[in-house]
């Protein structure tokens, strides 16, 4: 049986309706995971979930051990991941609560451990990055949306910055130019490594605020908050769709 995990992000710290079975520790080559993994059941389909920033959400972005929980999922058998993020909207499709399925990225992040291929072993290793998700697993979320009558950006290049601090207005333009339609903190280096280590890898991405200067004054957090709620509710019910037809 394939194994599927769900990575939580802001928004998302626990999965509904999870059948918990248990609550695992896992000890990596590069040190502790974001938080311990609960592993359990939806519609009789064994799912793994991890909260990327921590239970409770304490974790950055850039402190984030992708490399410890990539190779966490990987040694419990996980072959499907489906990332869960919250992000900004750029262009115009991406309005605030949206949910969108990316199917590319840019990597403007810096200084993150973004490789298990780190050539201590003595070889180098390079691992094709073209299509950076999963087809399979963004045409089961696209279908799972249209089972469930919502609507979803089927398509989006995802901006990944380094954060914590939220982008310029002149750096949400040039990423605009560059053509990203969306931006986020967490995209990368989870897709890399996911593809490193062999497992199929898809992002939904929920949009939690347009970005900066895309509309008058500054963001505040209360509408990160308002702009979270709906959007994740609308992500938890299309995640239920996806595992029930999984």
């Amino acid at each position: 049986m394939t194994t599927l995990a769900i990575i939580g992000g802001t928004g998302l710290s626990q999965l509904a309706d999870l059948k918990i079975i248990r609550h695992e520790t896992v000890n990596t080559p590069y040190g502790k995971p974001s938080a311990d993994f609960v592993i359990g059941e939806i519609h009789n389909k064994s799912v793994i979930f991890l909260a990327r920033h921590g239970n409770p959400h304490a974790i950055p972005p850039h402190k984030i051990n992708y490399r410890a929980n990539a190779w966490a999922l990987k040694h419990l058998g996980v072959q499907d991941i489906i990332a869960v993020a919250a992000v900004g909207g750029i262009t115009a499709e991406m309005i605030p609560a949206a949910l969108a399925i990316p199917d590319q990225i840019i990597d403007y992040s810096y200084s993150r451990e973004h490789t298990v291929f780190d050539g201590e072993d003595g070889t180098v290793t390079h691992v094709d990055f073209t299509f950076p998700y999963s087809q399979k697993l963004r045409a089961g979320l696209i279908t799972a949306a249209a089972t469930a009558n919502l609507k979803v950006c089927p398509i989006g290049t995802y901006g990944c910055t380094q954060g914590p601090r939220l982008e310029t207005a002149a750096e949400i333009a040039r990423m605009e130019r560059d053509g990203c339609d969306l931006v986020g903190m967490t995209g990368m280096p989870e897709a890399i490594l996911a593809k490193e280590l062999g497992m199929d890898y898809a992002a939904l991405a929920v949009m939690a605020n347009w970005g900066a200067g895309k509309t008058e004054g500054e963001i505040t957090m209360a509408e990160i908050e308002e702009n979270l709620h709906h959007g994740m509710a609308n992500a938890a019910i299309l995640l239920q769709t996806f595992i029930a037809a999984y």
